[in-house]
């Protein structure tokens, strides 16, 4: 995780003195790939491509390019940084917003920082990488979304307690916007969720971190943390 987690008691954790830690960036490589295949699904209609050409239907459809359009990265933290670069790497402009920006970072990259509502008026694309916590519960509601573009995208790998998918559905339906991507629900798995009938919608379970290469990492860095522990050290990225 890489961030602060919301499943676990940090407060009783720390009057015990039990060490929480964090796996820092480990599956950061992993979720950015899935946001950025997101994206390349939304651009280019694949699901309903592929679903054209199963059935014998052969129908063109016709998308759009991410080369000159505008990302909007909510949170830039280690994965919304390295989604930035990827980004930058297929020619888009990338604005965020971000409670703690490492202005170094904005600089070199050339980041626009701006605030959430002015934001979500200028993207093509919305791709949410912050944690849940009071403040960024239900942070995509309707006011939100309808400040978006018709033409643009919402892109959810972080957690589905951010957006509000009862006006996501809504959203859709009525084409507020064009299309969204999420990884994750409020409810795991979502069951018969109204957003899953929806051909403008692309739904993954949970498995945005779920690559080979980000487990081991992960795995990795656990190990590394429990000797370091043991031998009386203390663990790295470490929060409690």
């Amino acid at each position: 995780m890489e961030r602060a987690p919301t499943e676990i008691a940090l407060e009783a954790a720390k009057a015990r003195r039990i060490p929480v830690n964090l796996t820092g960036s480990t599956i950061a490589e992993s979720v950015t790939e899935l946001a950025f295949g997101f994206m390349l699904a939304l651009a280019r209609q694949l699901p309903q491509g592929d679903t054209s050409v199963k059935a014998g239907q052969w129908r063109r459809f016709v998308g759009v390019e991410l080369k000159g359009k505008t990302l909007g990265i909510v949170g830039l933290g280690q994965i919304g940084k390295t989604l930035c670069r990827r980004a930058k790497a297929f020619e888009m402009n990338v604005i965020a917003t971000e409670a703690q920006p490492d202005l170094t970072f904005v600089t070199s990259w050339g980041v626009e920082l701006l605030p959430l509502e002015a934001l979500l008026e200028q993207a093509d694309f919305v791709s949410l990488h912050v944690p849940v916590t009071p403040q960024t519960q239900r942070l995509i509601g309707e006011p939100q979304l309808h400040r978006m573009k018709p033409t643009a995208y919402l892109i959810n790998t972080s957690r589905g307690e951010l957006v509000d998918e009862e006006a996501l559905y809504q959203a859709l339906k009525e084409g507020w916007i064009a299309g969204a991507a999420s990884d994750v629900f409020s409810k795991e798995p979502p069951g018969e969720h109204p957003l899953l009938s929806l051909p403008n919608f692309i739904a993954m379970p949970h498995c945005g971190g779920q690559t080979q290469e980000g487990l081991r990492r992960m795995g990795e860095s656990v190990a590394e943390n429990v000797l370091r522990v043991l031998q009386g050290q203390e663990p790295l990225n470490r929060i409690v």
